[in-house]
């Protein structure tokens, strides 16, 4: 097993616990998902910045909560109806980078009534699941996506204290 995680933190709204961060990511690749090897970048960024990736890369107005990059070449991608590894394939490798709005995370909480921690932790679930073969575009995807996505935020919440993500200045 190979794991290359790099976190980078470009945005000042909230101080953030990275050491925390990386436990849980680890946890999540490792363990939950069982997944070969790695290559992984994390990128934290005010509203701002989001608005201009947006902008740049998907074409849309405004900011949005994540942004996932799939650096692998499409020969590499073997996801099964689940998005995870399917029986008797190969190993499978992530390499890509998810790009997370601290902001967006901020006012999502307050809309769902749960924390910027958690938001955010739900945030890097779905980049990473994205990058496993999941898919939101339809309705039934996006149900089977978002079912995927809670019950591993459930394991990581039941694991680790999220709120201590979220560090005091």
């Amino acid at each position: 097993m190979a794991f290359a995680l790099t976190i980078r933190n470009r945005q000042k709204t909230r101080v953030l616990n990275a050491r925390l961060l990386r436990r849980i990511m680890r946890a999540l690749l490792e363990e939950m998902l069982q997944l070969a090897n790695a290559d992984l970048g994390l990128l934290l960024v005010a509203a701002p910045e989001m608005t201009r990736l947006n902008e740049t890369f998907l074409r849309h107005a405004g900011s949005t909560d994540v942004i996932t990059f799939d650096y692998r070449e499409a020969a590499e991608v073997a996801p099964s109806s689940r998005g995870l590894r399917p029986a008797g394939a190969v190993e499978l490798a992530l390499h890509g980078e998810i790009i997370v709005c601290v902001d967006e995370a901020i006012l999502q909480a307050r809309r769902f009534r749960t924390s910027w921690p958690v938001e955010l932790v739900r945030y890097l679930v779905h980049g990473v699941l994205h990058l496993c073969g999941f898919d939101d575009q339809t309705p039934a995807a996006r149900l089977r996506m978002k079912r995927e996505e809670n019950r591993l935020l459930r394991r990581l919440a039941g694991r680790f204290p999220l709120s201590r993500l979220a560090r005091s200045r």
